[in-house]
């Protein structure tokens, strides 16, 4: 992927420089919040998260950046930009809206936002509430090491799919959702949460095809990296690294082969129309 020497974002918040000890853990209550944020805004990886500790709540101390972490934060700059760019002209041009910058949280070990507190076990989120993305970094070694979605495009394309629930924030849609599955069965809730998902890694989809056209991002392989990104998080494929059978029923993301097609709907695409995954399913 091709971001360096490009400008980056101000809309960055990092607050990595307040680390956080071993000394426990985010609580039983912390870690319900957690659950909450992560299951619907969020990449819910928990399964393949091991050792998570349920003790008091942890001191934080101050603790420099080392240099991977410098890089993380310029590379997530240049990817905020490239989306705030591409959907500045998209979203007034497709949906007669005008697009509002969102900020990007850079967090260590665990977070407070207006949605609650979060764990870096949760993944990144979006947050509707302050209209905040919350992301450490440190889920990019953990795609590269234990879910085997390592590289740059892999990472951007996550980004790309946080900044998708801000969009579907400014469109309504995360408003409607919210509504609805406020007054329906569980097996119903977890249905819309995955269209909510779908339509998400579309919008990626629409970033990657636009940052290709207006800035040359892509390089050889980058797009065969977002979809091993795709599949790593789809919850099929989660839930058996873990040692579960799969169950539908029990998705809120989509599986693997969902959320590869819809990121590449909007590649192909590059149209929001294309993305109602709403629609499609009759809703």
């Amino acid at each position: 992927m091709r971001w360096r020497g490009r400008r980056g974002s101000g809309n960055i918040e990092d607050r990595r420089g307040m680390r956080r000890t071993r000394a426990g853990g985010v609580g039983v209550v912390g870690m319900l919040a957690v659950l909450a944020v992560g299951y619907f805004f969020g990449i819910d990886i928990t399964p393949i998260v091991q050792g998570l500790d349920q003790g008091q709540p942890q001191q934080q101390q101050d603790a420099p950046l080392s240099e991977a972490d410098q890089e993380y934060g310029e590379f997530v700059s240049v990817v905020l930009a490239d989306t705030e760019e591409v959907w500045g002209a998209i979203l007034p041009d497709q949906a007669g809206i005008d697009y509002a910058d969102p900020t990007l949280v850079l967090f260590s070990g665990a977070v407070q936002s207006a949605c609650g507190g979060a764990s870096a076990a949760m993944g990144p989120f979006y947050c509707p509430g302050d209209r905040k993305v919350y992301l450490d970094t440190d889920f990019f070694d953990l795609m590269a090491q234990r879910m085997g979605a390592g590289g740059d495009f892999a990472a951007a394309y996550v980004i790309a799919h946080e900044i998708g629930h801000h969009v579907q924030n400014l469109t309504g849609v995360l408003g409607q959702v919210n509504s609805m599955r406020s007054r329906a069965s569980q097996s119903d809730s977890n249905a819309l949460s995955v269209l909510t998902e779908l339509q998400a890694d579309c919008y990626a989809g629409i970033w990657a095809r636009q940052a290709q056209e207006r800035f040359g991002t892509l390089e050889e392989g980058d797009l065969a990296e977002a979809m091993g990104a795709a599949e790593a998080v789809g919850d099929d494929v989660i839930q058996a690294n873990a040692g579960r059978t799969p169950m539908p029923d029990s998705f809120t993301h989509g599986s693997a082969e969902q959320r590869q097609t819809w990121l590449m709907r909007g590649f192909r695409s590059g149209e929001m129309a294309q993305c109602d995954s709403f629609k499609e399913a009759g809703l």
